[in-house]
């Protein structure tokens, strides 16, 4: 009730209102955007493909539908979140980056700017793969791919257009960012996620001897995303003090405070890092399904066999890489940060940890210990939906472990967005 009370209290401010507006404005233009569909393409076909297909289906899931039409928006802004894990890897590996990482608000512009630039190449290189495979479907759901000859136009034509799109949302995105509430393309993915999720639940509902399997998956649902939310504020408190120190003839320093060390510090990364090493043999092994000789052949459906999503073998091989990765990405993550560096200038120390290297060890330990919780728990929502589907044998409602972690990710990091918007007007809604 309070929360409701906050939130009509701020609709009251005409400030962040008209953030609040922009924002769902924005959001609008995205859903329209998704429905415009690629010249050449066979929707219908598309339709019935994603249909038939779990992998495809839970694909299109973060699009929107934007996939499953083939829209001018069908990459939607992944070029550029893997842009920006790439920017990021390649920080620690680049002294010129490094160097630039730590010039301030100018460092990160610049980086910023490289991260676009990167997204249009891996933009277009995507956006080219997908027409190469859609067009080796056995019924060719677009008409004309190549780089020679009369396709040439036709597929320059489609990459330059999903490129653009891409771009676009990302643009749209930073409009958010800049004007409305919350991270602009954390909203975009989310936007398309929860636009999927009605068409999803109402297909599920029209399938009623399902009807008990569904309420079950509603459950597991429920208790998945309080799991989520759980892991994603779990927190180790490492308490610091700073030594008091006099300048000027003033006391400065002395207090006490502590460093929140999250459980899962990685957030998202690793499934979308396993994801792509997951899809990356499917998609390699359909360019030769009808190839020649019959040896290559069985070799690529074996391949696709392995990596179906319809075997356990899939979900083992998923849950293994997503551990991995989780600690991959947080360590990467840490060495960036160099805490221990940063407390020993400020004259700040753990009690009973001498400064700098020996604080650094006994950081890094802890890290490493609550981040086996950390990569656990993201390897067991990453495998949830296959069990789930098996106890409840809701097949049409197709919702991925990585699409709940975003949704709920989201929604709480904009509303700690709006509670300091709040705050900054001195409201205390939150805080009763």
């Amino acid at each position: 009730m309070q929360l409701l009370e906050a939130v009509l209290a701020a609709l009251r401010l005409p400030d962040l209102r008209g953030r609040l507006i922009f924002t769902l404005v924005i959001l609008i233009i995205f859903r329209f955007i998704a429905h415009i569909p690629l010249p050449g393409v066979d929707v219908r076909a598309m339709q019935q493909l994603f249909q038939s297909s779990p992998l495809l289906g839970m694909l299109d899931l973060f699009s929107g539908g934007a996939m499953r039409n083939f829209s001018v928006a069908a990459m939607g802004v992944y070029p550029y979140i893997t842009a920006s894990i790439v920017m990021q890897l390649l920080i620690p590996l680049i002294p010129q980056l490094e160097a630039l990482s730590k010039e301030g608000e100018y460092g990160r512009s610049r980086i910023n700017q490289y991260t676009y630039l990167l997204t249009i190449p891996l933009a277009a290189l995507q956006g080219y793969g997908q027409l190469v495979v859609l067009h080796n479907q056995s019924t060719p759901l677009v008409r004309q791919v190549g780089l020679t000859g009369e396709a040439l136009l036709p597929t320059l034509a489609a990459v330059i257009t999903l490129t653009a799109g891409t771009m676009l949302l990302v643009w749209l995105g930073q409009l958010i960012t800049q004007h409305g509430i919350g991270n602009g393309v954390s909203i975009i993915i989310f936007g398309g996620i929860v636009a999927s999720l009605p068409q999803l639940v109402g297909q599920s509902l029209l399938a009623t001897d399902q009807l008990l399997g569904l309420l079950a998956f509603a459950v597991i649902g429920v208790l998945t995303v309080a799991t989520i939310v759980f892991f994603q504020e779990a927190q180790r408190r490492i308490p610091v003090q700073y030594a008091r120190r006099v300048r000027g003839g003033r006391l400065y320093g002395g207090a006490s405070t502590h460093i929140p060390l999250r459980v899962n510090i990685a957030g998202m990364i690793p499934l979308i890092f396993a994801v792509s090493i997951m899809l990356l043999p499917g998609t390699i092994a359909s360019y030769f399904v009808f190839a020649e000789p019959e040896w290559l052949r069985n070799v690529a459906r074996s391949v696709q066999w392995f990596f179906d999503p319809a075997h356990i073998f899939y979900w083992l091989l998923y849950f293994i890489l997503v551990v991995a990765f989780t600690f991959f990405y947080t360590l990467v993550i840490w060495q960036q940060q160099n805490l221990a560096e940063h407390l020993q200038r400020q004259g700040g120390f753990i009690p009973g940890i001498r400064p700098g290297r020996p604080t650094q060890e006994y950081l890094t330990r802890v890290l490493v210990r609550i981040t086996w919780a950390g990569a656990l728990f993201l390897g067991v929502v990453a495998v949830i939906p296959y069990p789930a589907q098996l106890v409840t044998n809701v097949q049409a409602l197709q919702i991925s472990s990585s699409g709940l972690i975003i949704v709920v990710s989201v929604v709480l990091e904009t509303m700690r967005q709006f509670e300091a918007q709040l705050l900054m007007r001195r409201y205390e809604g939150f805080l009763k």
